[in-house]
């Protein structure tokens, strides 16, 4: 984990061939929160992209190496304060070798938050 505890992964689990859930939990006393921003905390989107990344080696038990980040739409703010538990849908396609593609949907309730596909090689 890149930022040590910045989250926490409760679940993930394989649904179907290539797609995943993730349920994560914030840590809103991460120090990352007082800088960004004091008073209204807001999670950053590149930690988000981290996360993703990270849930990502998990599952392919391997490191990996973004190329490409695509259709990148940041839809709501994620407050850790309001909305500490994050689900994570990834649906993973490719091969360490040629490359892996990784399009997420990261949501809270009913709200979706963030969508993207990202490009990985193997690290």
């Amino acid at each position: 984990m890149l930022l040590k505890d910045f989250y926490t992964v409760q679940k993930l689990e394989n649904v179907s061939e290539g797609k995943y859930d993730a349920v994560v939990s914030l840590n809103r006393q991460h120090d990352i929160f007082k800088g960004h921003f004091p008073g209204n905390p807001v999670t950053p989107g590149v930690c988000m992209m981290q996360i993703i990344k990270e849930l990502s080696q998990e599952i392919l038990g391997s490191s990996l190496f973004m190329t490409n980040s695509s259709n990148v739409k940041f839809m709501a703010l994620i407050n850790p304060d309001i909305n500490p538990v994050l689900r994570l849908e990834l649906e993973i396609s490719g091969d360490l070798e040629s490359g892996i593609k990784v399009k997420n949907t990261t949501s809270f309730d009913d709200t979706v938050a963030l969508k993207l596909t990202n490009t990985y090689k193997k690290a």
